[in-house]
């Protein structure tokens, strides 16, 4: 195998990049990147860079030492499995030995009225970020479409700013993969902050003419809005995989080790990825996180260098934080398959909390409010799952039996 063809200038693909390179190869790398950029990470896009705090060359991930062949500013257009090519939007043709898919996800557009108007914007790539950002130096009235977690990011950099924010959502809480009690949660703490809150209402269309001038929900109310940030979650890239011959439902189908489910020499990394993991019984996810994706990347570049049968599978509990305001949340497993979550430590102020999710009886998943030295133990226990009646009676006989009280965090 002497060329690694990686698609997609992401986190996912730099890490593949970075790990097959540690691992020895020594071969022609080539990565494709629709974006014009080099691979910069995401998450200040809606914090830090977002305020200003950060400048562009922040956000840029090093990668000069890789001895990468650059094809950057041109989309990947469809993949010949057969002939072992990518070919480009501009026409050309990248032929490859091995192939590693890590085009992510694009944001969710607006699909009613309005969606053309100025002032609604996304927040997926840093252009989008760049233009929200000269937006907010005009003190506008903000409206944000989606309470999942990049809503409420770009909310509370919204108001550090001192803007005047509207969050609306058709769940009745913020941040639904995290469960009622903890939306309940969310939801205050946003209302502490001055967000105005429009939960378990919908949104019937954007109003303007020419440019964006209020929000109409379905009970008949105008929200008044100078900006709308539309936060309806993402979609993998994988429409120029069709005809390709791999499945996707809606990312490309791979086995544990990330290898396409059709081809052994095709695999994936990151948002476009769907495999199966033991916290979902053997199901198959699909995962937008950033841990995911650099982890993901890291091991696709070290099993693209392997014969299939020596390929490491990947099992690590998915990770993910969001910081809002003085708050860091922190998730692992799979909160989001629980039909139960349930606090299981708490600080006397209620300023550190240590959740439970479970189903079936089972620990799948953990969410932590600032209380990040917790995760350790909690991590360890995520790799054997307990039954969650024994994790509840351990923590509630001895706080400290998995780790530091969560005081201490």
């Amino acid at each position: 195998m002497r060329r690694l063809v990686i698609v997609g200038a992401s986190l996912a693909g730099l890490r593949a990049a970075q790990s097959a390179r540690k691992a020895g190869f020594d071969g022609d790398l080539v990565m494709i990147g629709e974006e014009p950029h080099r691979p910069y990470t995401r998450p200040p896009l809606s914090k830090e860079l977002l305020a200003g705090e950060h400048t562009v060359d922040r956000v840029q991930l090093p990668c000069d030492e890789l001895g990468i062949e650059w094809r950057l500013g041109v989309a990947a257009a469809s993949l010949d499995r057969g002939r072992r090519q990518v070919r480009l939007a501009d026409d050309d043709e990248v032929e490859y030995d091995r192939l590693i898919l890590a085009t992510g996800s694009r944001p969710r557009r607006w699909p009613g009225t309005g969606a053309e108007l100025d002032g609604v914007h996304v927040l997926r790539d840093l252009e989008d970020a760049l233009a929200l950002r000269a937006a907010f130096d005009q003190r506008p009235r903000v409206v944000i479409v989606g309470a999942g977690f990049i809503g409420c990011e770009v909310a509370q950099t919204a108001r550090k700013e001192g803007l005047k924010v509207t969050l609306i959502d058709i769940a009745s809480t913020p941040m639904l993969p995290l469960g009622p009690e903890l939306g309940k949660w969310c939801a205050e703490l946003h209302r502490d902050q001055g967000v105005e809150l429009r939960l378990g209402t919908g949104v019937a269309g954007l109003i303007g003419d020419a440019r964006i001038e209020a929000v109409e929900l379905v009970d008949g109310e105008r929200v008044p809005a100078d900006i709308v940030v539309v936060g309806l979650g993402a979609l993998p890239n994988t429409e120029w995989l069709a005809g390709s011959g791999l499945r996707v439902a809606p990312g490309v189908e791979c086995d544990a080790t990330l290898t396409a489910a059709e081809d052994p020499d095709v695999l994936a990394a990151g948002d476009i990825v769907t495999w199966p993991h033991p916290l979902a019984d053997g199901d198959a996810i699909r995962i937008e996180h950033w841990t995911v994706a650099a982890e993901q990347g890291q091991l696709a570049g070290r099993n693209a260098l392997l014969e299939p049968d020596q390929r490491k599978p990947y099992v690590a509990p998915p990770y993910f934080w969001s910081d809002q305001y003085h708050v860091k949340i922190q998730s692992l497993g799979l909160p989001g398959r629980a039909d139960v979550i349930e606090l299981l430590e708490s600080t006397p102020d209620g300023s550190r909390l240590v959740y439970g999710a479970a189903r079936d009886g089972r620990l799948v998943g953990i969410v932590a409010i600032n209380a990040a030295r917790r995760l350790g133990s909690y991590r360890l226990a995520l790799e054997d799952p307990p039954p969650f009646e024994l994790l509840r009676a351990t923590v509630a006989a001895d706080p400290g039996a998995l780790g530091a009280p969560v005081g201490a965090a």
